[in-house]
C-alpha cells in the first residue's frame, strides 16, 4: 500500500489524472446539457453532480501539483466523488435490473464512476483537511440532496422515476456514509491524537 501511495504522489501521475479528470469533468457537463436547459438558474449549480465532483478534485490535483494542498476542496472531492461514485454505479445496476437492458454507455458510466470513487480514496492520505472543512463539505452534500429530492432536481433516469423516493432515502444515507468514511480516513487519528483544531 505504501507503494502505491508514493506512486500516487508522482508528478507524472498527477498530470495524468489532472488531464483525465479535467477531460471528464467536461464531459459530464455536457452530458447535463438538456438537463441544465430546462434548470431554473438558482438551482443550475446543484444539478450536475458528478462533474462537479469531479471538478472539486481538479481543484485538489493542481494544488498538489503546486505542491501545496487545497483543504476545502479536498473534503468536497472526497465526500462527493465518493458518493456520487457510488450513486451512479448503483443507478445503473438498478436499471438493469428494472429493463434488463443497459446500453454501453451505462457500462461506461459505471466504470468512470466507480474510478472517481477509489480515486478519491485513494488520496486520503495527502489531504490536509480539518473538521470545519468536513463540516461545510458536509453541509454542501446534504443541501444538495433537499435541491434534488425536494425540488426534484435529481439527475433524470425517466425509468427509474417510480422509484424516487427510496432512491432520495438510499442518497441521503449515501451522503452521510461519505461524510463518516471522509472522517474516518483523514480526522480519526487525528482526534485521537488530540491534535484535531
Amino acid at each position: 500500500m505504501k507503494l502505491i501511495i508514493q506512486l500516487l504522489g508522482q508528478r507524472w501521475v498527477l498530470r495524468i489524472l489532472f488531464f483525465i479528470n479535467l477531460f471528464g469533468t467536461l464531459y459530464g457537463y455536457l452530458w447535463y446539457g438538456w438537463q441544465l436547459r430546462e434548470t431554473p438558474a438558482h438551482f443550475l449549480v446543484f444539478v450536475p453532480d458528478s462533474p462537479t465532483a469531479s471538478l472539486f478534485f481538479v481543484f485538489v490535483l493542481i494544488a498538489f501539483l503546486l505542491r501545496k494542498n487545497w483543504p476545502m476542496m479536498e473534503s468536497l472531492a472526497l465526500v462527493t466523488l465518493f458518493k456520487y461514485g457510488i450513486w451512479a454505479v448503483v443507478m445503473n445496476i438498478l436499471v438493469l435490473l428494472v429493463t434488463g437492458d443497459l446500453p454501453w454507455t451505462g457500462y461506461m458510466l459505471m466504470a468512470s464512476h466507480a474510478a472517481m470513487a477509489v480515486q478519491g480514496i485513494l488520496y486520503a492520505p495527502y489531504y490536509r483537511f480539518k473538521l470545519w472543512h468536513l463540516v461545510a463539505a458536509a453541509v454542501w452534500t446534504l443541501h444538495n440532496d433537499v435541491i434534488d429530492y425536494l425540488f426534484n432536481m435529481m439527475p433524470r433516469y425517466p425509468v427509474l422515476d417510480q422509484y424516487t423516493m427510496p432512491i432520495g432515502y438510499f442518497t441521503f444515507w449515501l451522503s452521510m456514509a461519505s461524510i463518516g468514511i471522509a472522517y474516518w480516513l483523514c480526522l480519526r487519528k487525528n482526534r485521537e491524537k488530540g491534535i484535531m483544531s
